[in-house]
């Protein structure tokens, strides 16, 4: 009875695995899209953060970064480059959300306010939003990342349903 409930276990937590992966997926690429259909808008905003002083440099971040992350939530809903994908979103989120703390921690100083009470459009493709919202929101964010990353969630992937790995294709055949 054991073993059975470990895999029927198991096989709940990578069905809600590969939900996570699609929820996450599906927030890419609305985020990219909304920053992409809007690129002057996002080159704004990003100039905001004073990171980048080219102005070259920083047209080719605000113009390829949205189309990146749609990409990349392409994969993740797709199934294909699971564990590369959720790498590289985790490599955007963990900088992005340190840059976005540095700068509501500057804003909360200068304005003299309590921090979760600082609102301003980070860029992310929502507007403006609470600090605090924003921080919860990238850490369960980076939570779902780490599903995939850690190789939960190959349920209805294109990667494994189109070739399977060499396990199954070594299997006899029954004639």
């Amino acid at each position: 009875m054991g073993a059975l409930d470990s895999s029927a276990k198991k096989r709940r937590l990578d069905t809600a695995a590969v939900f996570a992966r699609w929820f996450l997926g599906g927030i890419f690429i609305y985020m990219g899209l909304v920053k992409a259909l809007d690129p002057v808008a996002f080159l704004k905003l990003i100039r905001e953060y004073e990171m980048v002083g080219n102005p070259v440099l920083l047209n080719c971040i605000a113009s390829a970064l949205p189309w990146f992350e749609v990409f990349c939530g392409v994969l993740l809903l797709t199934g294909v480059a699971v564990r590369g994908s959720a790498l590289v979103l985790l490599g955007m989120l963990i900088p992005f959300t340190l840059i976005v703390l540095k700068r509501a921690l500057a804003i909360a100083s200068a304005e003299g306010i309590f921090f979760c009470a600082v609102k301003f459009n980070c860029g992310c493709g929502g507007g403006d939003v609470l600090i605090c919202q924003k921080l919860v929101e990238n850490t369960g964010l980076m939570l779902l990342a780490l599903l995939p990353l850690a190789g939960l969630g190959k349920k209805w992937a294109l990667r494994f349903d189109l070739w399977p790995n060499e396990t199954t294709a070594q299997l006899p055949v029954p004639s």
